[in-house]
């Protein structure tokens, strides 16, 4: 198999899966991914076989297998993305370090995508919301559990409501266990991610060109049917880590 090159590898290594990406300073290109679980040195070397680059740009929020990776790519340049680096946004935050580096790449690609104020709903393990003031300042956001976390709790502590695959409901009222469960997962989280934005939307000053961006796994799930969410653009994390990346030369 012929070689793919690229000026970046971008990493996003989340709790669920670590994506793989070549990329230039302007494109993203192929995507690869692992199960965060199964990350090890020998299958990321695996996945990435017949894969070349100049530069490693690595956001992660698992320690564990933020070590892993680092151990892989010890003989490249590797940038981390923290608060400490370029960013393209200002930071108004008490303690920046704090930050998830996810988070920090999705603010860099809502900066230069949808400009300010902006806010990124992240679908992910937990559901996070990142916010952009007008002036262009990462300011803070909200973190609650994500929608699998919340099924997932209800059906190991009792014993019997089932595992659920998430889907759009066939209605309010349920008339299965299943499908009441999917009632109160799906509007129910419907509910909670518009309650939100309504309070940051005010305390923003309710600004009359927000934008809202989601992204992560059940993005289009629930943004099918909140009109107060925009856009939804999977690659939002990854195209953050490619702007970094073109921020930070080495």
């Amino acid at each position: 198999m012929p070689a793919r090159r690229a000026e970046f590898l971008l990493v996003d290594n989340s709790n669920s899966f670590t994506k793989f990406a070549l990329s230039s300073q302007n494109r993203l290109g192929a995507v690869r991914k692992l199960p965060t679980p199964e990350v090890s040195p020998a299958r990321v070397r695996a996945l990435l076989k017949g894969w070349e680059f100049q530069r490693v740009v690595l956001c992660s929020v698992v320690p564990a297998k933020a070590a892993v990776l680092k151990q892989v790519f010890r003989a490249d340049p590797v940038l981390e993305v923290s608060a400490r680096i370029e960013l393209g946004v200002g930071i108004d935050y008490p303690k920046p370090a704090t930050i998830g580096a996810d988070r920090l790449a999705n603010a860099a690609a809502a900066a230069a995508f949808y400009g300010a104020p902006a806010i990124v709903v992240d679908f992910g393990t937990a559901v996070s919301f990142d916010i952009l003031a007008e002036n262009g300042n990462y300011v803070g956001g909200v973190i609650a559990p994500g929608l699998e976390a919340m099924t997932d709790y209800l059906h190991q502590r009792t014993a019997l409501l089932p595992k659920i695959t998430l889907l759009e409901p066939p209605a309010a009222i349920g008339k299965s266990t299943r499908t009441a469960m999917l009632s109160g997962a799906v509007y129910g989280y419907r509910g909670l991610i518009r309650q939100i934005l309504i309070e940051l939307t005010r305390e923003l000053g309710s600004p009359r060109k927000l934008s809202v961006v989601a992204t992560g796994g059940y993005a289009e799930l629930i943004a099918a049917a909140l009109p107060e969410i925009q856009t939804v653009r999977q690659d939002l994390t990854l195209q953050g880590l490619r702007i970094l990346g073109g921020l930070n030369p080495a």
